[in-house]
């Protein structure tokens, strides 16, 4: 199971060490990514930055489906497809030498990170799903 960052027991997506750890990356993609060139500004530029923020928004709005365990699992599942994603993108990018490979492979190092907890999440989604009252 994903740790907090808070070391308690989370309260919010905010608390969540997978959660930290995506923003963390969104916000290390979107420096770089400001010295692309101008023509890849609506192409890779639009998409590696739109996949990373997206990993972001689908743990959290995962965080509040926790009602219903498919609904959990499905936002959980996007988000991991989002950072599959976004470390395709940081491999173009690195190939057209738009992104230093130390920068690239770190930040795909954080992904497969990010990618990990996800999946723990996924197979743990029973230990997240709120259960209503009886």
């Amino acid at each position: 199971m994903p740790e907090y960052r808070s070391g308690g027991l989370a309260q919010s997506y905010r608390d969540l060490t997978v959660y930290q750890q995506a923003i963390d990356a969104a916000m290390s993609i979107f420096e770089p990514t400001k010295t692309f060139p101008i023509e890849e500004r609506y192409s890779m530029v639009n998409q590696v930055r739109r996949s990373s923020r997206s990993v972001c928004a689908n743990i959290a709005e995962a965080w509040r489906k926790r009602r219903y365990r498919a609904a959990f699992i499905a936002k959980l599942n996007d988000a991991e497809s989002e950072a599959a994603e976004t470390q395709v993108w940081l491999e173009v990018a690195t190939r057209c030498a738009y992104l230093p490979t130390s920068r690239s492979l770190t930040l795909s190092a954080t992904y497969d990170g990010i990618l990990a907890q996800l999946v723990a999440m996924i197979a743990g989604a029973d230990r997240w799903v709120v259960k209503p009252p009886p």
